[in-house]
């Protein structure tokens, strides 16, 4: 995207950090309304992450014009907020190509830029990071600075609060910046709130305060009593009580969007000494009005006309998994009264709107806490009642322990409703569906179904509900296949496979989605054609027909091959004795960057056309 430098005077010239130093203090208003129309421009043409982003635009600036980076540390939590770093960091010429295959990286990405500390695309990483910076900083003694940035979301998981535990133990000297700006934290923000941040991030209340500590140092009871004193004080002006109890010295909040004030702020700061925790107010979607209007609908958005306020109409279009999850998931609610649905802070993307407002007592949004949203769905099924927990694939590696221990060991009927599983596309590496076959394969009690199309998910969703045992359905991102929904709800035969078309020779065991483009393959080559459904238990009377009546076996999957259900095909037919040539088609061992599906799919040899050559590739060789 070319920079119309009448349009952007200011940031035309800055393309790097030290260039934004060189602004006198004055101008940095005018630069960050630059830097938000800017940036309001270059999603509205490539598509991406937005109303995260025109929240952080003053604060990316004043982080970056008061401390030094890249040497001194900034780590951004999730990432979604990181796109005006990105555009300050020597990107900007290249925003028109994020989340497109060979194009930026949709998060922060240290292989990307030295500015980008800490590779991240789950939530609630910045603060374990930064403290293990500043922990090496310590040692380093060169005077390096260490700051993380977290949204108030991903301060609901656990990991947010172990690091700051920690940090608040071993004392080093970091900066935790709070950007609020959703939950009700604290009151609003006004003058009074931005006074005392003054104060008690200024010299005069701090040397106040270490002098005192000092002084009082040999007298344990008053300075127990002035501790007090000090804590109840603050208490009485801010909310920070609870962030001084984990060992922080808590500071605001301030407003997020006077820029002026947070670098007064960040200045006053940068060489306090110990846990510092500075709470700002933000506005998702600030500077544009449909955005703050709804920072749901435009947290991700497709390419649009900003001049319109609003975004494009979606064409009519198949139902996609996450739909058909959401409308059982409904009609199941209606016959079963003890059935509960939980989800980690993934409601929109899971499919559960509908769900959620029909039948709110038996609905569980527990934010992002993936693993107490498992054994929230453990201790349900304690009690009698039949959970479903609805997770992306990526997502539920964070509750795998209680996957285990919590579910699986006590052979508690929990349903695990498995959203992007596969490739996912334009997420990339860290969302990518990858592995949930592997690792949950290896889980005894567990029963795995993959389906093919529409109709089979809303069938094995049924039947997961129905077993007396920890089961899973895993789909991917959007749709697949053509088949009708029946409304009728019907059980599978668990560990039953489905064979679609005898041929010879070659017999293609798929496992999923990719059904749809193993069909084709099947036609050209005369190859039978199996649509195995479960992973776990696997149907061994059908591999043990297909590997007497066939050559070669190829399994399909979207999947890691490593360990997957190609390789508990390899893994049964050993047992059995049997030799059998067999070729494992699925993902590659090596993270996939981001691109479309189906971009993905032809890179790594898995559509209609990479699967046929890889399976003619094999037979030319005999």
């Amino acid at each position: 995207m070319s920079l119309d430098n009448s349009k952007y005077p200011l940031l035309a010239l800055i393309e790097q950090p030290e260039q934004l130093r060189t602004l006198p203090q004055h101008k940095l208003t005018e630069f960050s309304n630059e830097l938000r129309d800017y940036l309001l421009n270059s999603v509205s043409q490539s598509s991406g992450h937005l109303a995260s982003g025109l929240g952080t635009v003053e604060l990316t600036v004043a982080l970056h014009y008061v401390y030094n980076t890249p040497a001194d540390r900034l780590v951004w939590d999730v990432g979604h907020q990181a796109y005006p770093h990105k555009i300050l960091t020597g990107r900007r010429d290249k925003m028109h190509t994020i989340r497109q295959k060979d194009g930026l990286h949709p998060f922060p990405f240290r292989e990307e830029s030295e500015y980008d500390t800490f590779s991240v695309g789950h939530s609630s990483t910045s603060i374990s990071a930064a403290l293990a910076m500043a922990i090496a900083a310590e040692k380093e003694q060169q005077g390096r600075k260490v700051v993380a940035v977290i949204g108030d979301g991903a301060m609901t998981a656990g990991m947010a609060f172990e690091a700051m535990n920690h940090a608040g133990d071993v004392k080093s000297d970091m900066l935790v910046i709070l950007n609020d700006n959703e939950m009700s934290i604290s009151e609003n923000v006004g003058a009074l709130n931005n006074h005392f941040a003054r104060i008690l991030s200024g010299s005069f209340y701090t040397n106040i305060r270490e002098g005192g500590k000092k002084l009082l140092s040999g007298v344990p009871p008053v300075k127990e009593l002035a501790s007090k004193v000090e804590e109840h004080l603050k208490g009485m002006v801010i909310p920070g009580t609870f962030f001084e109890e984990l060992g922080f010295n808590y500071i605001g909040p301030i407003d997020g969007h006077d820029v002026n004030m947070l670098v007064d702020t960040l200045r006053n700061m940068r060489n306090l000494k110990g846990p510092q925790l500075l709470h700002v107010k933000t506005q998702k979607g600030k500077g544009y009005q449909p955005a703050e209007a709804d920072p749901i609908g435009y947290h991700g958005v497709p390419k649009f006309d900003p001049s319109i306020h609003s975004l494009p109409k979606s064409k009519p279009s198949a139902p996609t998994f996450s739909k058909v999850f959401g409308d059982w998931l409904c009609d199941m609610a209606e016959q079963d009264a003890k059935l509960m649905a939980i989800t980690p802070a993934m409601r929109e993307g899971s499919g559960m709107v509908r769900f959620s407002k029909e039948h709110p007592n038996q609905y569980f949004d527990v934010a992002i806490a993936e693993q107490h949203a498992v054994t929230l769905g453990a201790g349900f099924a304690c009690e009698g009642l039949n959970p479903v927990v609805a997770i992306y694939s990526s997502f539920l590696q964070r509750g795998y322990d209680q996957l285990i221990h919590d579910v699986a060991l006590q052979n508690l009927p929990v349903l695990f409703a498995i959203d992007r599983a596969g490739i996912v596309g334009a997420d990339g590496e860290t969302h990518q569906g990858a592995y949930d076959l592997s690792f949950m394969r290896c889980i005894p009690n567990m029963v795995i179904m993959a389906p093919s199309d529409l109709n089979e998910c809303r069938q094995m969703l049924y039947t997961g509900h129905r077993l007396q045992q920890p089961a899973a359905v895993r789909y991917p991102r959007g749709s697949a296949g053509e088949a009708e929904i029946e409304a009728q709800m019907t059980e599978l035969e668990v560990g039953k496979a489905n064979q679609l078309r005898s041929g010879k020779k070659v017999a293609i065991l798929n496992f999923g989605t990719l059904l749809h483009n193993a069909k084709p393959v099947a036609d050209a080559l005369d190859a039978s054609l199996v649509d195995m459904r479960f992973v776990k238990p696997l149907d061994g009377a059908m591999i043990e027909k297909l590997a007497a009546e066939h050559d070669l076996l190829v399994t399909l999957e979207d999947n890691a091959i490593a360990g997957g259900a190609g390789s508990a095909v390899s893994e049964y037919l050993a047992a059995k004795h049997i030799l059998k040539p067999t070729l494992h088609l699925g993902i590659p061992d090596e993270f996939i960057k981001h691109g479309t599906q189906n971009e993905m799919h032809a890179e790594m040899g898995l559509d209609a056309n990479g699967i046929q050559q890889r399976i003619e590739t094999v037979l030319s060789g005999w």
